[in-house]
């Protein structure tokens, strides 16, 4: 897998991910990219210096700002270790169909940024985590624990069985600013065209929206889940 820019390939150089090459364009010089190199010959990875010309290619075109990562495939976390974590006040993010990477990678940056305890996506119908991700994520989703299962109703059935209040995200729901957010919680952030599926809802505790006031009934998923993880951060610091 390829991580290109400068900001997702600094994030990569700082987590865990096996880099295998470093790819610097020629006559690329400033202080983020000369600690990216710094920091790449501290790991032992090999940091290699290639015209423009070899470099776009590699990404098919798109932007990579002269900065490349060659890593082995982004490596997911086991269902267990997110349910298990001895971590008390759980956020858990269910993400049912989020199928635009861009949109993936958006929620990624914002469950970095608010310390969520881990996301879950399912196999089929998803976007998975690749470079276009990272870079939405601004490297954000390399420190993100998330996990990849095959149904995403059998999660939830587990969730609640290990007392994990479980809410889903829709439109039609109780306001957000009025549920209690604190706890161990899990939210269900539904895909984009059709939102969070009927069985779902069914399995949820509890059906939670976000008050609106315009025209446009809908909102981005990646900003609705932003408003409801915040909001959960919100009252957790409350509390403390």
């Amino acid at each position: 897998m390829l991580i290109t820019g400068i900001n997702a390939v600094q994030e990569a150089l700082l987590s865990d991910v096996t880099i295998e090459k470093l790819y610097i364009r020629k006559g690329l010089f400033s202080d983020k990219v000369n600690k990216i190199i710094q920091k790449a010959k501290e790991k032992g990875v090999r940091v290699i210096f290639e015209e423009k010309t070899r470099l776009d290619p590699m990404t098919h075109g798109e932007n990579n700002q002269g900065v490349i990562a060659e890593t082995t495939e982004f490596k997911y976390t086991p269902l267990e270790q997110i349910i298990d974590s001895s971590i008390e006040n759980k956020l858990i993010i269910i993400l049912n169909g989020i199928e635009d990477p861009h949109n993936l990678g958006a929620i990624l940056r914002v469950c970095e940024s608010a310390g969520v305890t881990g996301v879950i996506i399912p196999e089929r119908r998803s976007a998975s985590v690749n470079d276009t991700v990272l870079r939405a994520s601004a490297g954000a989703a390399l420190h993100v624990p998330t996990a990849k299962v095959t149904n995403i109703n059998d999660v939830i059935r587990l969730l609640k069985n290990d007392f994990v209040k479980v809410y889903a995200a829709d439109t039609s729901g109780d306001s957000v600013y009025t549920t209690d957010m604190t706890g161990d919680v899990a939210v269900i952030i539904g895909g984009e065209n059709n939102g969070v599926k009927e069985l779902s809802k069914k399995l949820s505790d509890k059906i939670i929206g976000l008050p609106q006031r315009g025209k446009v009934n809908s909102l981005n998923a990646s900003v609705a889940a932003g408003i409801i993880i915040y909001e959960s951060l919100r009252q957790r610091m409350l509390k403390q």
